[in-house]
């Protein structure tokens, strides 16, 4: 299938159900374009929005757990799904995740690894993302901040 968004014309290349089977999520991909690795282009979606604030590497009293960008990154995920989890989302579910580092070369060094706790984490599911480097986060002890949109089937 193959929509026109502007001027640019983008092929629905995956349909992700929802629970009732009808497509809720459709990753796009330009034609020409080199599929990337760990992420989607773009999403086009449809259901209920669930908009999960920054999450940071803390457990539920909000303590950091690890000094380890790899450690960090996990908690971070997981508690992304925890909040996912209260609107009744599963990971299938986030069509976004937006990535705030501190430190560009640390996440670089660590990309193997962090993809490995994603998939752990996620599974094999590749949003929309942006990863951006920042001077620092509102927690001191933080390497990395996590927010992501999801959509729920509607029901």
């Amino acid at each position: 299938m193959r929509l026109r968004a502007g001027a640019v014309l983008v092929t629905i290349v995956e349909r992700r159900s929802c629970e009732e089977g009808r497509p809720i999520m459709q990753v796009l991909q330009p034609p020409g374009w080199t599929r990337p690795k760990g992420f989607s282009n773009g999403v086009l979606a449809e259901g209920r929005l669930v908009f999960i604030a920054g999450m940071v590497g803390a457990d539920a009293a909000g303590r950091i757990v690890s000094d380890s960008f790899v450690g960090q990154a996990r908690q971070a995920l997981e508690n992304v799904l925890a909040v996912l989890a209260e609107a009744g989302g599963k990971p299938k579910h986030i069509c976004r995740m937006s990535w705030y580092v501190t430190d560009r070369q640390e996440y670089l060094a660590n990309r193997a690894q962090v993809g490995a706790a994603y998939r752990e984490v996620i599974g094999r599911h590749y949003p929309a993302m942006t990863l951006v480097e920042v001077s620092a986060l509102v927690e001191d002890r933080a390497k990395l901040e996590i927010e992501a949109s999801a959509v729920l089937p509607r029901g």
